[in-house]
């Protein structure tokens, strides 16, 4: 699995209904791109580290290898905003464009932070069976659980592909390493076809209708927690009116 999916699985936050750590992390993530960047953005995602590395009791470790490919689109997409072109074929420092690249870098970084505040605490699969009393149609999330089961499958046929490959020198030099990674794409290529099959052959032998019963585990809905993450909300948004006009 997963890290995320093993910190959602196993954390603190385990038994409680998705519907509340969605109203807590979806209304941050609400404040953080409707607010200003300051303080709005700041106060919601410093909010949100607080509650994953605190309550939520998500190991930094994981948050920081989850965040790496979204922080390096972030910086790779704020440097253009930095840089100007008064001629052709010639770049230029833009003074102006500081204050906006920082907001732009601000306001993603606080809602990545509220987005793996909810992916890190809650697992897909108690997701997907409730969104259909959201009027979402059942073959959108069954797709979506079948996606995501093969996502597994893949991950384990690459590791096993790569295992082998190396245990006979597949990366030795250069040559070979490319040699094995088209070996590697093929492999995984008609393997994921091969379980793709069978899969399809078993829901039809199963006699599948169009729709797969999940029995979804039965969670209450604790007042106390939406009371709280609705007075974190409004705070965060006194205080962003509060602050706001005195900067």
């Amino acid at each position: 699995m997963f890290a995320l999916d093993v910190a959602a699985h196993t954390g603190p936050w385990r038994s409680r209904h998705p519907a509340e750590k969605a109203l807590l992390s979806l209304g941050l993530l609400a404040c953080a791109v409707g607010l200003p960047p300051w303080p709005g953005a700041v106060l919601s995602g410093g909010a949100a580290v607080a509650l994953l590395f605190g309550p939520a009791g998500v190991p930094p470790a994981v948050v920081l290898r989850a965040a790496r490919a979204p922080l390096l689109f972030v910086a790779t997409s704020t440097v253009p905003l930095l840089v100007r072109v008064p001629a052709p074929a010639r770049l230029a420092v833009d003074p102006a464009g500081f204050p906006l690249a920082t907001q732009t870098a601000g306001r993603s970084v606080a809602a990545l932070a509220c987005l793996l505040l909810f992916s890190a605490t809650t697992p897909l699969s108690e997701v997907l069976p409730r969104l259909h009393r959201l009027g979402v149609p059942p073959a959108v999330t069954e797709v979506a659980a079948l996606t995501y089961r093969m996502l597994f499958l893949l991950v384990d046929s690459v590791r096993a592909v790569r295992e082998a490959q190396a245990a006979r020198l597949g990366f030795r030099t250069w040559r070979t390493a490319y040699r094995s990674l088209a070996g590697q794409a093929g492999a995984v290529f008609v393997r994921a076809f091969s379980r793709a099959h069978r899969l399809e052959e078993g829901l039809a032998l199963r006699g599948y209708s169009g729709s797969l019963a999940v029995q979804a585990e039965a969670l209450r809905v604790s007042p106390p927690f939406v009371a709280a993450s609705v007075g974190l909300l409004g705070a965060i948004v006194a205080a962003t009116a509060w602050l706001g006009p005195r900067w």
